[in-house]
């Protein structure tokens, strides 16, 4: 028998595989562990870099939150100040407002007192003009009933006789004839008047009586000591014209009248 044969030496070769054997599952077993190890140590290291970055977006978002409170807390400052002013200026403008209403109606007031003062001022005007007219009215009326006829100096019906220059006025418009109004000085020359000259020659305030000359047609015609209204007559023009002279007033040295002519008699005053 050969020594390879054996049971010896077959036990040692089944002895060096289960060694073989044995040491490479403790190899395997060391590599599973260390390869294990390692993705613990990366998970780990994984894990503490996750948990770092957790915390430090917790960080920033609390930081954001407090920025964010922050303004929302500037702003809701700022808002209130802004109603605050807001309501401030509301309380302004009504105040001013209420002001200027009251000043306007306060001029409203003074124009309306104005315009009713000046209303009634017309009323008082308009009442002091219709009374006016009505005493006008009334003294025309007198004045109408005034006026008479009386017989002249040459014994001819006078026309409608004027005691004054308001009745004078009247004559005049009633347009029944011309009338003209003189005033005679003593020692002046012949006044023209009308179509005729006077002059005075001597007047008597006293006893109302004057005398005075008529030139006409290259005559004078001399109408001595008459009376006060009386309606001194006399003929002129190629016509011949009956013309008529009062006076109504004798005064020392002076009287005044009026002249009465035809109605469209117009000739050159002598």
């Amino acid at each position: 028998m050969n020594g390879s044969d054996s049971p010896g030496g077959s036990g040692g070769g089944l002895k060096i595989v289960l060694l073989a054997v044995a040491g490479l599952y403790i190899l395997a077993s060391l590599y599973l562990l260390f390869d294990m190890r390692g993705r613990i140590g990366t998970l780990e290291a994984f894990q503490a870099t996750s948990s770092a970055a957790q915390k430090q977006l917790t960080e920033r978002m609390e930081s954001a939150d407090a920025r964010m409170k922050a303004t929302l807390e500037a702003l809701e400052e700022k808002l209130g100040i802004t109603e605050k002013e807001l309501e401030a200026r509301t309380a302004e403008l009504q105040r001013a407002q209420k002001a200027q209403a009251a000043s306007l109606r306060q001029e409203q007031k003074a124009q309306m007192e104005a315009v009713s003062g000046q209303v009634e001022s017309v009323k008082t005007e308009v009442g002091g003009v219709k009374t006016e007219v009505a005493t006008t009215r009334t003294e025309l009326e007198a004045t109408k009933e005034k006026l008479e006829r009386t017989i002249g100096d040459l014994g001819i019906q006078s026309g409608l006789i004027a005691k004054t220059r308001e009745e004078v006025d009247e004559l005049r418009r009633r347009g029944e004839r011309n009338y003209y109004d003189f005033t005679l000085i003593k020692g002046q020359k012949p006044t023209p008047v009308a179509t005729v000259s006077l002059q005075l020659k001597k007047a008597d305030a006293k006893k109302s009586k004057f005398t005075l000359n008529v030139i006409a047609d290259d005559r004078t015609i001399e109408k001595k000591d008459r009376t006060m209204l009386e309606p001194l007559q006399f003929y002129t023009g190629k016509d011949r014209q009956l013309y008529e002279l009062v006076v109504f007033t004798v005064d020392k040295n002076k009287v005044v009248g009026y002249l009465s002519t035809p109605k469209g008699h117009i000739a050159k005053a002598q």
